[in-house]
Formats: structure tokens, C-alpha cells, sequence
């Protein structure tokens, strides 16, 4: 058994987002040891940060505004960009929607899969550069997407393309650095507990945003 394998089978149990308690998912229950085994692995497998093991503050709101909104997505087709746990994938799931999900980390893809289980939906995954495909869907969503500036360089242009061809494009974001200062159309705000191991406060005030082309 690799030591990752180890890790992520101590370190993560069933839990439930606080802001979207309707969902169970597979999530970290000791941050700190988790995020401390990845970076002690990294050298030696290049394993990427484990972003997928906890339900980020972006992507509660996006999930609960999905939840709480189902007609947003029923019957349409709907892509989770950078998906981590699967959260937004499987709240688009549950209200209908024919839903992919993006994700190139190998562990995250696993954990999705096991939670979308889970929660008796089925959502595709795609491993692919999606920021490089030509694909269009109904609905787009991104949740806590802009915290770096690289990505966020390629990621902006990419949404706002997805627009022009008559996407929804709905953003969840608690202030990250690098969201964009314009272009964006606030649809909903929630408060989202956040453990104090991950963000500087105990709640953020977290947005779904529209993004207009």
C-alpha cells in the first residue's frame, strides 16, 4: 500500500459541508495532518496539494445557491471546473442537471467518485486541459477558482468566452485575490463557517457571482 493511500484512508472520514448539510462527502476530519503528509510526499511523487479533502468556502455557497435554486440547472448540461470533492458537481447533480466535472488530480477524481457514489448521482469526469478544449456547456461553475494568479489568468478569458456562447457562468468566492474587479454580477451572499486551520477567520462572507461577457 503507498503511503499516500495510507494517508488519505487516516485522515478523511464522511462529513458534511456546514453551509450544505444535505450532501455527505469524504472530507478531511485533521487538516493538518493531511496537508502536512502531502507536502511530505510531494518530493517524491509530486502530489499535488490536497484541495480536494475540504469543502472551500466558494464552493459551499455555490452548492447551497444550487440547491436552493434547482430550476438554474434542471435539465441542462453543466460543467464543475476544478471540481476537488465533487460539492458542486453533486449539488448540480441533485437538482437535475446532466453534469461533468474537471478535475486533473488524481486523488480528487477519486474522492469525487467515491462521494458522488455517495450521494447516488453520476457525474462524468473529465482529466483533461479543459482551459485548451473547444467544449461548451449550459452552465458553467467555479468554486473558489481565483486564489492564484496564474490560473486565474487562464481561467477569466476561458469563462468569459463560455458566456459569450450563451453559458450561465456562476462563480462562488469568498474575496480571493485574484477575482476579477469587474465583469461579475452579484447574485447571492452567505455566510460559510471556516475552520481556522485553513482560512484567518471562524466565517467568510462568500458570493455567487454571475459572470457576464
Amino acid at each position: 500500500m503507498s503511503p499516500e493511500t495510507v494517508f488519505v484512508r487516516v485522515h478523511t472520514a464522511i462529513a458534511t459541508a456546514p453551509l450544505v448539510p444535505e450532501i455527505p462527502l469524504h472530507l478531511a476530519t485533521e487538516i493538518t495532518p493531511l496537508w502536512q503528509a502531502t507536502e511530505a510526499t510531494l518530493h517524491r511523487t509530486q502530489l499535488p496539494p490536497p484541495y480536494w479533502a475540504f469543502a472551500w468556502a466558494g464552493g459551499q455557497a455555490l452548492a447551497r445557491h444550487i440547491l436552493d435554486n434547482p430550476a438554474l440547472v434542471a435539465g441542462r448540461s453543466a460543467l464543475d471546473f476544478g471540481a476537488g470533492s465533487g460539492l458542486v458537481a453533486i449539488a448540480a447533480a441533485k437538482a437535475g442537471a446532466s453534469v461533468a466535472a474537471a478535475e486533473p488530480d488524481r486523488f480528487a477524481v477519486a474522492a469525487l467518485e467515491l462521494n458522488a457514489a455517495l450521494n447516488g448521482v453520476m457525474v462524468a469526469v473529465d482529466t483533461g486541459d479543459m482551459l485548451s478544449a473547444g467544449e461548451t456547456w449550459d452552465i458553467v461553475l467555479a468554486g473558489d477558482m481565483f486564489y492564484e494568479r496564474a490560473l486565474a489568468e487562464r481561467l477569466l478569458p476561458w469563462l468569459k468566452a463560455q458566456a459569450r456562447h450563451g453559458a450561465l457562468v456562476l462563480v462562488g468566492d469568498p474575496g480571493r485575490a485574484y477575482l476579477p474587479a469587474s465583469g461579475l454580477e452579484a447574485v447571492a451572499r452567505y455566510w460559510v463557517p471556516t475552520p481556522l486551520e485553513l482560512e484567518d477567520r471562524e466565517a467568510r462572507e462568500t458570493t455567487v457571482w454571475r459572470l457576464t461577457a
